[in-house]
C-alpha cells in the first residue's frame, strides 16, 4: 500500500510537471505571411505612434495648449523650407544646458551638434522610399544610415533595436503605405 501510493504521488507529480511544461511554453505563432495586410499596418501604426516617431519626425505647430502634429506633414521631418536656427554660445556645455530644440520639435542641438529629423516618408527621392525592410532593420539595429553616418540623438535607436524583428518589419510596411512627402531634411551639423 505504502509502494502504491508513493506510485501515484510520484505519477501525479509527474503530471503537473508535464502540463505545467507544457502551460510554460511559448503559445504558436501564427505565420506572419497569412497575416492580413490590415492587421500588419494597424500594428504598424500602433507601434509608429507608442513609439514616439511623431515627437521628433512630425513638425509641429504651435496651439493655445502647446504643440500639436502638423498632420499635412505627418513623419516628414525638419521642414526644408525653414532656417536651420544658429544656436548661441555658451548655452549647450557640461555646466549649461544638455541640448535645445526647435519650436516645431523636429531639430535638436546638443554636444553632438545639431541633428534634424529624417523624412521617413515613402518619399523616394528626400524619404525612405527607396529602402527594404532589411535596410530599415539594419539601420536601426547598428545606428548608422545606409550611407553610414551614425544616427544622432535624440533618436532612441538603441531602445528600437531591441524590438523584434516582426515589429520593424510592421513599422516599415505601416511607413510605406504612408503618402510620401517631398522634403529634403539638411544634413546634420557638426559640433563647433
Amino acid at each position: 500500500m505504502n509502494a502504491l501510493r508513493k506510485c501515484i504521488v510520484v505519477s501525479g507529480l509527474a503530471c503537473c510537471f508535464v502540463v505545467s511544461s507544457l502551460a510554460a511554453e511559448a503559445p504558436a505563432v501564427k505565420n506572419p505571411a497569412s497575416t492580413p495586410k490590415s492587421v500588419v499596418l494597424a500594428r504598424g501604426k500602433y507601434l509608429v505612434t507608442i513609439g514616439g516617431c511623431h515627437d521628433c519626425h512630425t513638425p509641429k505647430l504651435i496651439a493655445e495648449k502647446g504643440p500639436v502634429l502638423d498632420t499635412k506633414r505627418l513623419l516628414s521631418g525638419f521642414p526644408s523650407t525653414e532656417m536651420v536656427p544658429t544656436v548661441p554660445g555658451g548655452v549647450i556645455g557640461p555646466k549649461a544646458w544638455g541640448g535645445l530644440f526647435t519650436n516645431d520639435l523636429t531639430g535638436w542641438a546638443g554636444p553632438w551638434g545639431v541633428s534634424l529629423a529624417s523624412n521617413i516618408t515613402p518619399d523616394k527621392e528626400t524619404g525612405i522610399g527607396t529602402w527594404r525592410k532589411e535596410t530599415f532593420i539594419k539601420t536601426l539595429r547598428t545606428g548608422k544610415t545606409p550611407g553610414g553616418r551614425p544616427i544622432l540623438p535624440p533618436m532612441p535607436w538603441e531602445s528600437i533595436a531591441q524590438m523584434r524583428d516582426e515589429d520593424l518589419k510592421d513599422m516599415f510596411t505601416y511607413l510605406m503605405s504612408l503618402p510620401p512627402i517631398r522634403n529634403m531634411v539638411p544634413a546634420p551639423i557638426p559640433p563647433k
